[in-house]
């Protein structure tokens, strides 16, 4: 399934698709923007302008960490994933059932 763009797809629902696709980005390991926007390209369309804010968001909330490392001798951002962003997807993960169930409800309204 994959959300680009799509008319179908609800902005408000989308954007917090968006999140937790951020937060399972970075479930396997650290990473940094432009890797997180490449890893996320297959399921969702993810830009610079859309990322930076998530990320600044999921920071406030702790959901993550963020440090820096020098690349080519510069300093890259990288971002971590705490605790609290693994209870997030598993909140989200627990919940997913009863939105199926309303999916389902629409889906046989039809």
């Amino acid at each position: 399934m994959y959300f680009e763009g799509s008319e179908l797809m609800n902005s408000q629902l989308k954007k917090g698709m968006l999140e937790y696709c951020v937060l399972a980005t970075l479930r396997t390991s650290d990473s940094y923007g432009y890797q997180i926007i490449k890893d996320t390209s297959g399921v969702i369309d993810l830009s610079d302008s859309t990322l930076y804010p998530i990320l600044k968001r999921l920071e406030k909330q702790e959901a993550i960490e963020s440090y820096s490392v020098e690349h080519n001798g510069r300093l890259r951002k990288y971002y971590h994933l705490t605790e609290t962003g693994l209870a997030d997807i598993q909140g989200f993960l627990d919940d997913w059932q009863q939105v199926m169930t309303v999916y389902d409800y629409i889906k046989g309204a039809n």
